[in-house]
């Protein structure tokens, strides 16, 4: 299997010789930047290295970029979908729709997101923009099970369903097992001590961990869960306010046996740190994102750990979450400003 050498994406155009023109969008999908959180860091007294993984710089902001092309890649090589035939469907909190939306796009399928109502109204917008059927389940009252409910309903209903499923397809980890995982080794110079990663799918913890492990099995891997539904550390399912994370249930593609350690970041501390990371470091990123910094300063804050390198994962870009509680208090804000006129 081709590891790319952690530069699949932009770097791979950078290198080619003559034009520097991508084919297609998905070209595009790979390589990010890594940052160091230094004012964060210094303002809590951490005598730790915090590097951060910058995904929204995937070209629709996401983690999930990397996945939804996976997926879709590994299903076209195994003769199991054809554009312009298959409608692919996927149960999806808005990133991984958005990325499935325009690799489907680009290659001709058609496509059906089934999502929870009222969560990510932003991520709907961005999915019925792009052409896509959003189907909404009320999960409030049916849970996981009235989302899946509702593809199986789709199944029967129509012909050439194909179901993109990012919880129980390895397709999923193995994105991050080609491609996340060595690019982070490249970056840091194999260096990393602790990888900490939230976990919604369970794609990026399992499948960067695999490839850590088979790097250096003393690097330590750290899950993080809403402390609010910390089914994965034994708690019972419930609402949280984090999206994109802690479904609710264990993932069929988390491999729990390389986990370290979990550790909990409530919905408040997630959105707290996310907004500190605007203001101090003048990174716009998402909930998941505050909630993999606020475990990172948890871990790093322990004396065993000076001087160790802690990698995270940004997964998204905070403008996806405009209509959500993140921004409430600002978006009032500027509304009663505008009254005024």
């Amino acid at each position: 299997m081709e590891l790319q050498e952690g530069r699949k994406g932009i770097p791979s155009l950078l290198s080619s010789q003559g034009e520097c023109i991508a084919s297609n969008i998905t070209q595009l999908i790979g390589w990010t930047p890594l940052i160091e959180l230094k004012n964060i860091a210094k303002k809590d007294g951490i005598d730790a290295r915090l590097i951060a993984k910058i995904e929204p710089y995937q070209p629709l902001s996401s983690v999930k970029d990397r996945s939804a092309l996976r997926l879709i890649e590994d299903a076209e090589e195994k003769g199991l979908i054809s554009p312009g035939i298959t409608t692919l469907v996927a149960v999806t909190s808005g990133n991984l729709g958005i990325g499935v939306a325009f690799v489907a796009a680009q290659k001709g399928y058609k496509f059906i997101a089934v999502m929870p109502a009222k969560v990510g109204i932003d991520k709907q917008t961005l999915l019925r923009y792009m052409g896509v059927e959003v189907i909404l389940v009320d999960a409030a009252k049916n849970g996981f099970k009235g989302l899946l409910d509702r593809v199986e309903q789709l199944k029967e209903e129509m012909e050439n369903v194909y179901v993109v499923d990012q919880f129980t397809n390895p397709a999923n980890p193995d994105a991050h097992f080609r491609w996340t995982g060595p690019e982070i080794w490249k970056d840091t110079e194999g260096k990393v001590d602790i990888f900490v990663a939230a976990t919604g799918s369970g794609g990026t913890l399992t499948g960067t961990g695999r490839f850590f492990k088979m790097k250096n099995p003393s690097i330590k891997l750290i899950c993080v869960e809403p402390a609010e539904s910390a089914v994965i550390s034994g708690g019972e399912p419930a609402y949280h306010n984090i999206q994109g994370i802690g479904p609710g249930f264990v993932p069929e593609i988390l491999d729990t046996s390389q986990i370290d350690e979990i550790v909990t970041v409530t919905t408040e501390e997630a959105m707290d740190m996310a907004r500190s990371l605007a203001r101090e470091e003048g990174l716009l990123v998402g909930i998941s994102s505050g909630a993999n910094a606020a475990a990172c300063l948890k871990v790093a804050a322990r004396e065993e750990n000076k001087g160790k390198m802690i990698v995270t994962m940004f997964s998204s870009g905070g403008e996806r979450y405009l209509n959500s509680e993140l921004f409430a208090q600002v978006k009032e804000e500027c509304v009663n400003m505008n009254m005024a006129f």
